[in-house]
This record gives C-alpha cells, structure tokens and sequence, in this order.
C-alpha cells in the first residue's frame, strides 16, 4: 500500500495538472473511498497544523523575513523618503541597519504564531472544514485572518517590542527618524515603529501561509499521508 502511495505522484506525469489531479481523485476513491466527516475534519486539520508549523519555522528562521522578497520588511510608506534622503546624504549603512533590524524583530516574533493556530484550528466546526475544504484556494487562509488576527497582534506586539529593542531595531529607526527630522523644513515622522513591524509580520505570516494552502491543494506529492490522500481526493472531485 505504501509503495501505491508513493507511486501516485509519477503514475500521471505526462499529464496536464488539471487532469494528473482527476486521474489521482479517481484512483484515491477507488482505493480509500470518499472520507467522513470525522476524516475530513482530521485531514484537513493535519494538513493546516503542518502548514502553519512550516510557515513559522519557516519565518522564524534567520533570514526568513530579511531574505524572502515577499514578506521582507522595508521603511513604512511614511518613511520611504527618510531612507532616499538618509542615503543621499552618506548615511546608506544606517538605513541598512534599520531595514535588517526590522526584519530580525520580525524573525524573532514569528515563532510565536504556532499555538495561536493549533488553537484556531482545535476550534473548528464541521462546517468550518467543509467551507475550508471545499471553499476558494485561500479559504483556510482567510479562516486564519478572521479568527487569528487580533490575538497574533495582541501576542505578536510585546515581543516584537522587546525584540526590536533587543536586535537594536528602535535605536537604528529612532536614530534614523531623529537625524531625518533635523532636516530643515522636511516633515516630521513618528520615531516608534512597533506597530508597523508588528503588522507587517502577521501580514508576511499569512502570505506564507496562503503559499503552503495552494501547495498541498494543487500538488499531489505534498499529501504526505494516507488520510491526506484521501481527505484532498475528495477536495480534486468536489472542488469549486
């Protein structure tokens, strides 16, 4: 069984996606059956605790916000022009430290989302899976955003403060924001930066996370598991 497993991936591979998908569907049926309630409820939950476990480590790694140009942290809007004039005027490395900080704080907070999620998802209802499993691609995606937000920011704000001040990150802003504001006649900027970062890094949370749904939905070899198999079979046929 386990070999018929691993060889699912491959038995379609001259095939269209679409139609690798409908083959695999109707094999898995073929093999397992359509999925309870329960199974579908235990498979999706599996599927979006690996996700979102992957997408903190992933972000919580070094360089996992500083080097991902999806989810890199730059100076706030409001401050795009501190940055173009602090580096017009010989002070490039300043506003170096201070994007890279940025981004280090959020590296540091992001870890903090797994239990958040395992909670969000331990109080799923069966109609929530079946919306999730059956809704749009980023269903489990906006799950998340609807039912998570407020307490990542909530949890996400003290550490990403005392990360900030812990990688240097409210020093190097505040002393970017203070020699941008000696300027003459420029408009003065806000110094306190925690809650952009703190907004940002739930944003590239979700961005990654929305990245790991489209995977398991659309490739066949992430379903790593029988139930997974079987549970996202059922998804290929009924999908909308």
């Amino acid at each position: 069984m386990k070999k018929i497993l691993l060889l699912i991936p491959f038995l379609f591979a001259g095939l269209s996606s679409c139609d690798t998908l409908n083959q695999v569907a109707q094999t898995t049926i073929q093999q397992y059956g359509n999925p309870s309630q329960l199974e579908m409820s235990n498979g999706l939950k599996q599927a979006l605790e690996i996700g979102t476990a992957q997408s903190a480590d992933q972000l919580s790694a070094v360089d996992g916000f500083f080097k991902n140009a999806a989810v890199k942290i730059l100076f706030p809007p409001e401050a795009q022009k501190v940055e173009s004039t602090l580096r017009s005027i010989g002070l490039g490395k300043l506003a170096d430290n201070v994007i890279l900080s940025l981004n280090r704080a959020a590296e540091d907070a992001a870890s903090q989302a797994k239990p958040i999620f395992v909670n969000a998802i331990k109080q799923m209802t069966i109609q929530d899976v079946t919306n999730i499993l059956l809704g749009q691609q980023d269903a489990a995606t906006q799950y998340f955003r609807r039912t998570t937000t407020a307490q990542l920011a909530a949890n996400f704000r003290p550490v990403i403060q005392t990360s900030l001040n812990k990688v240097g990150a409210t020093k190097y802003y505040g002393d970017a924001a203070a020699a941008y504001n000696r300027i003459p006649l420029v408009t003065k900027i806000n110094p306190n930066i925690t809650d952009y970062v703190t907004q940002k890094a739930i944003d590239g949370l979700f961005v990654v996370i929305a990245k790991e749904e489209l995977n398991i939905r659309q490739n066949i070899s992430a379903r790593t598991t029988p139930l997974l198999q079987k549970v996202f079979g059922y998804y290929d046929r009924n999908k909308r």
